[in-house]
């Protein structure tokens, strides 16, 4: 077996299982993420006020 039919058949494999899972919401999770993001930009400048 080459690995280009390996590599084939793992493509064919993952095509069927169906990609991405359905309990994670892209949107939810970046949405989340820039949430978090801008907390952590916000306890940031509230610790360097002095500079």
């Amino acid at each position: 077996m080459s690995s280009l039919s390996t590599v084939a058949q793992l493509a064919t494999l993952a095509e069927a299982e169906g990609g991405n899972h359905d309990s994670l919401n892209p949107l939810v999770t970046g949405g989340s993420a820039f949430i978090i993001l801008l907390l952590l930009l916000w306890i940031t400048t509230r610790f360097n006020r002095d500079r």
